[in-house]
């Protein structure tokens, strides 16, 4: 007599770490794509020697990219990338006021704060500019959240409340690193402002991420819990 036996085959791991870091990823592209990678290549270029008009030129590419992409396949502008655009398609038409190698540098300082400017006046707005990058990040891709996101914008004083608070902390970083620009611009040798720009650059960026989260954290929060 024979016994069968019967016997259970694993079960695959269900791979738990790859959805969340591809939802950060997702999160984190629209900000990046329509604000880090503009700037950071703007003055990386300019401290590479790169002149003025062609540092604005190719650190427009993305988001004029991004910005016309949007439009051709969902019909949805992009304000941040159109304002990066915007910006630096100015800030051409100012570079030739003066050859002056200090006012060139104080100059730089105009880019970052017409966005800076641009960000304060939007956080008083009915959409802040901050939203495009911070929404993503926050909804990660989930459906429930960002109806939960959207639900919050309409009733709740409180979320809308931190909303501008974010925004408002990033135009006070980018404005601050314009009036630190042009004061050093003015102040310190010429051959240093063209590294300490790259380094003004990343701490704008980084206080911006650092402030922004105490306001990014409890909106996150309220989202999770109204879903």
């Amino acid at each position: 007599m024979t016994t069968a036996q019967l016997t259970s085959r694993p079960e695959a791991p269900v791979p738990t770490a790859a959805k969340p870091a591809g939802d950060a990823r997702a999160a984190l592209r629209p900000l990046v794509m329509d604000l880090a990678i503009p700037l950071a290549s703007y003055y990386i270029l300019r401290a590479a020697g790169a002149g003025l008009v062609l540092s604005l030129a190719l650190s427009s590419v993305v988001p004029a990219a991004r910005a016309a992409a949007g439009l051709i396949r969902s019909r949805e502008v992009n304000a941040l990338a159109i304002l990066i655009v915007a910006v630096n398609t100015v800030s051409i038409a100012i570079s030739f006021w003066s050859g002056n190698a200090r006012v060139m540098l104080a100059k730089d300082g105009a880019v970052t704060s017409t966005i800076a400017i641009a960000i304060l006046v939007s956080g008083f707005t009915a959409r802040p500019l901050m939203t495009a990058g911070l929404r993503p990040f926050i909804v990660k891709g989930d459906a429930a959240r960002s109806a939960a996101f959207d639900r919050l914008r309409a009733t709740s004083t409180r979320f809308r409340r931190f909303e501008r608070m974010f925004s408002l902390v990033w135009g006070l970083a980018f404005l601050s690193d314009c009036v630190a620009r042009v004061v050093f611009a003015f102040t310190l040798p010429v051959g240093t402002m063209v590294w300490l720009g790259t380094v003004l650059t990343v701490v704008s960026i980084g206080a911006g991420i650092v402030s922004g989260s105490f306001f990014s954290i409890p909106m996150e929060k309220m989202v999770a819990d109204a879903r």
